[in-house]
């Protein structure tokens, strides 16, 4: 039995049932003396005898509760001010404490991995019950782990609150561990945490000037490493800005193949009358937002200060600041319809003559179809050739207006989708992305740049996976980016001075394996850690969650 309910420094007396689903564990303390804490004279003088009831972990599912005798003994230490003291179990419960060491611990690294609530109704099933509120400020007292001296760190910038408050992540990537998380992105708040690691003489990071910034005043010494992927990212994003741009030109390219014929939809069913009005809301908004970024880039303001003042994103103002319209926000396409399967039946019935929707159902539905009319009707009314016979009189038309022509050419994607075809290899492509890629490739500044883009492209590629970049490598990314900053397309010389400002780091991303893709998989793991607290935990808790966890 002793074994079994082990308690440091105590004696253990007996064990008795409590109830169903408790036990009582009675125990006193087994030295006959004790120190005293202000003095630390030894005295065996008892002076009184007292209850203390802390609970314990479970045994075979129970419920333990301790009922420890405490002894008080006198201190006759002349010059002490005490006159008695309480005998103390360092090892087993702390003062004044309502539960064990242990049981104080095992209910902290449930909450750790579980968060507040969740944990809380678990112990409750393990006989180990505690308030949500307990365990957080258990976890909130834990001392956090040593992380040692980091010599090779990866920084990058993760959402507290996506769109308003972002802070920053610090990895460790020798030993693949979180070191801390930061309140902010900003450059001061970097730069005082890099000072008290002086050792440190790489950082990985994104582009961010912020943090390129912060990595120059708080590690003047350290060699700074721009990320991979980040230069991918960016690549698709100034290729994204350019369509943007001669977005409406492309539309009226001539299509370099004619489309092949489909039955299926190729936009959408028309909207009712409430969902125009909430685009025309929206549209009018958007127009408002971009207006007042072009008349603050006219005034002379910088995009971060527009970032700032205006609370859009920064990848937004950008975007309106080098658009000389508005960009359109395209619809969506359609998505599966449970009509789908069945289309062949209907473009078979459909060129037999039959244009009755009621009766197309029927039929569908002898088939397994299981929707309703509706979905038939939708489809029958963009392809009829002369009107329904229940239709109103003054809302018939012609035939000939009512009949559906097939278009003139390829729906053009929006900027988006479309940079990530042009920037595939062209094997990679299904034949419609690969015509709607010769399509662009007709214009002569879009070959230019997507041919810029993609050798850009070839060039990180070629330095992937830990393979150290020969210097022909180097010598290749020299001359693209000489010839991107006189390629004549505003957007690719932006583009190619941001980098040639940033070149040792750039250079530095080609030559060396490190990256911030580590921090990229830690903040995967903090998203979920913040999700599973419902967001609403403050940054100190969350912090501690995360590096506890680690």
């Amino acid at each position: 039995m002793t074994l079994l309910c082990h308690l440091p420094g105590c004696r253990l007396l007996r064990v008795v049932r409590d109830g169903r689903d408790a036990l009582v564990v009675a125990a006193e303390g087994e030295r006959a003396q004790a120190r005293c804490p202000t003095c630390r004279t030894p005295s065996s003088a008892v002076h009184s005898r007292y209850q203390r009831r802390p609970a314990d972990l479970p045994a075979s599912g129970k419920i333990v509760r301790l009922h420890l005798t405490v002894r008080r003994f006198y201190c006759h230490a002349a010059g002490c001010s005490r006159r008695t003291f309480a005998e103390r179990f360092p090892h087993l419960l702390g003062r004044h404490a309502h539960r064990t060491r242990r049981l104080a611990q095992a209910q902290a690294r449930t909450g750790i991995a579980l968060g507040g609530q969740p944990a809380a109704r678990l112990l409750a099933q393990l006989a180990m019950p505690t308030s949500a509120t307990t365990l957080l400020r258990a976890i909130r007292a834990l001392p956090l782990p040593s992380a040692g001296r980091p010599l090779i760190v990866g920084v990058d910038d993760w959402a507290l609150r996506k769109g308003r408050t972002y802070a920053t992540v610090v990895v460790d990537l020798e030993r693949h561990r979180p070191l801390d998380l930061l309140p902010d992105r900003s450059a001061a708040t970097l730069a005082t945490w890099l000072r008290h690691e002086p050792q440190i003489h790489l950082v990985a990071r994104d582009r961010s000037t912020e943090y390129a910034r912060g990595t120059t005043m708080g590690a003047p010494s350290a060699r700074q490493v721009a990320d991979r992927w980040h230069l991918l990212l960016n690549t698709r994003q100034m290729l994204e800005r350019w369509l943007v741009l001669v977005h409406p030109r492309l539309k009226q390219l001539p299509p370099t193949t004619p489309p092949a014929p489909s039955v299926r939809r190729t936009k959408a069913y028309s909207r009712a009358p409430a969902e125009v009005l909430t685009r025309a809301a929206a549209v009018e908004r958007w127009q408002g937002l971009y207006d007042d970024v072009r008349r603050r880039v006219a005034a002379g303001q910088s995009l971060r200060r527009i970032n700032r003042e205006t609370g859009l994103a920064r990848a937004t103002v950008r975007k309106y600041a080098f658009a000389q319209h508005l960009p359109r926000h395209s619809l969506r396409g359609p998505g599966p319809s449970i009509l789908d399967p069945y289309l062949d039946h209907l473009t078979a019935r459909l060129d037999e003559g039959c244009e009755n929707a009621m009766q197309l159902w029927r039929e569908l539905r002898a088939l397994g179809y299981p929707g309703t009319p509706k979905q038939v009707k939708r489809w029958l009314s963009q392809r009829r050739t002369r009107p329904a016979k229940t239709t109103i009189r003054r809302w018939q038309r012609s035939p000939a207006a009512a009949t559906m022509t097939p278009p003139a050419r390829l729906p053009v994607p929006p900027p988006k989708p479309l940079s990530w075809h042009l920037l595939r290899d062209p094997d990679e492509l299904d034949p419609e992305a690969a015509a709607t890629v010769a399509w662009v490739l007709q214009d002569g500044e879009g070959a230019k740049v997507v041919g810029l883009a993609r050798r850009f492209c070839r060039i990180i590629h070629s330095s992937c996976g830990g393979r150290r970049a020969d210097p022909a490598s180097m010598v290749t990314f020299d001359r693209w980016l000489e010839e991107a900053r006189r390629c004549g397309v505003r957007v690719v010389e932006s583009f190619a001075a941001s980098l040639d400002q940033d070149r040792a780091a750039v250079r530095a991303g080609l030559e060396l394996p490190w990256s911030s893709g580590q921090a990229e998989g830690q903040i995967n793991r903090l998203k979920l850690l913040k999700r599973s607290m419902y967001g609403r935990a403050k940054l100190d808790l969350l912090r501690r969650r995360f590096l506890l966890a680690a």
